[in-house]
């Protein structure tokens, strides 16, 4: 078990199945047949990543370096939320950018189906946090993984 703190971007609890990235995430690549074509479980349409290319995006704790990609990256999470097509939270081993941080906020505050996000978590986090473990968030920013 190993126990990371970061800065809390969207303060919440939760406990989900890790999925893994140690790539930048292309939000809209990713989120693309969830909000087009009504896939529930999220697939992971960015054949450019291919540790997450085909898996469910769908309450898993994503865990990412950062995102990367268009302009409308916080927007594609936000609609993603609305939708209930989620992840159970982000987790970002780098400071988030600005874009996924407006997305993931925007959920916090108008969405039923907000995201804890934690940024600056550390590369010691990707390295530690495989695909499959399980993952603990904390309002505080912290953040355990089994």
């Amino acid at each position: 078990m190993a126990t990371f703190k970061g800065r809390p971007v969207v303060p919440g609890n939760v406990t989900a199945e890790a999925l893994v990235t140690h790539a930048g995430f292309n939000t809209l690549a990713s989120f693309q047949k969830a909000l087009m074509f009504g896939d529930k479980a999220a697939t992971c349409s960015d054949q450019n990543n291919p540790e997450l290319h085909g898996k469910g995006l769908f309450g898993k704790a994503l865990c990412l370096p950062q995102t990367i990609g268009s302009t409308t990256g916080g927007m594609v999470l936000f609609c993603a939320c609305e939708m209930g097509r989620q992840p159970a939270c982000l987790l970002f081993s780098k400071p988030i950018d600005s874009l996924a941080a407006a997305g993931a906020i925007l959920a916090g505050v108008w969405s039923e189906n907000a995201m804890p996000t934690v940024d600056s978590l550390g590369d010691e986090f990707l390295e530690a946090v495989k695909t499959g473990s399980t993952v603990t968030v904390s309002e505080d920013g912290t953040v355990t993984v089994e």
